[in-house]
């Protein structure tokens, strides 16, 4: 059935993924389902890996329904995917000329732009006033370059990322940086179009402990 069950995930949309994950349920086979949908994603694999399942998952995902419709509402250069009991949220390097609000950085540099903190404070407003979530950030660039330089480049874009958060009133423990260069592209690097797709930061946001203990009480007394 796991194999099957697997099988069917990866061949499936987006909707689907997250429905048949809330209804599925249990932390064995959200980890199999993370390890199959997030391979090269992980982002993705991290943020479906980490289900809860059953009626303690829906309350999770119905929470999460409302960070997401928020976090698209106001940063209009969010790509916003609900998955699972979680979130992914991506940056992509489409409009470098601030057309719409996001975090992007300039050519070859990892400063964050006054473009990307109006993104970054939206963020931080909703990051706070949701409180019990993990917050994923993840750093990417396309193919120009060499590997070791597009790694670093990527670091140092994940962690001013992640310091301006921290710099703004988010918790250090809830923030997990990581980087992975060119390593994860989301589209083939043939066209400046699609290398512009690959240069993006990535936020995956699940819940904590602390909300996960909750739904489970308010699922047992339903």
């Amino acid at each position: 059935m796991l194999a099957s069950g697997c099988s069917t995930i990866q061949k499936s949309n987006k909707t689907q993924r997250g429905v048949v994950i809330g209804t599925t349920g249990g932390a064995v086979i959200g980890g199999i389902i993370g390890n199959n949908v997030g391979k090269g994603n992980t982002v993705l694999g991290a943020v479906i890996g980490g289900v809860l399942g059953g009626a303690a998952g829906a309350i999770i995902g119905n929470k999460m329904d409302r960070q997401a419709e928020k976090i698209k509402t106001e940063i209009p250069g969010a790509e916003v995917e609900r998955v699972g009991e979680g979130i992914v949220v991506t940056f992509p390097d489409k409009n470098p000329d601030g057309s719409k609000m996001g975090v992007y950085f300039e050519f070859n540099q990892s400063a964050i732009t006054p473009n990307s903190k109006l993104a970054l404070d939206k963020l931080v407003g909703i990051f706070k006033e949701y409180a019990e979530t993990n917050l994923l950030v993840e750093g990417h660039t396309d193919d120009k370059g060499t590997d070791s330089y597009n790694m670093t480049l990527s670091q140092k874009r994940a962690d001013a990322v992640g310091n301006y958060l921290r710099s703004n009133g988010i918790a250090s423990q809830r923030l997990t940086i990581k980087w992975y260069g060119e390593s994860q592209p989301k589209v083939d690097n043939t066209t400046d179009a699609n290398r512009a797709e690959n240069r993006r930061v990535e936020f995956g946001i699940t819940a904590n402990e602390k909300m996960k203990e909750e739904a489970k009480k308010e699922a047992a007394k339903n």
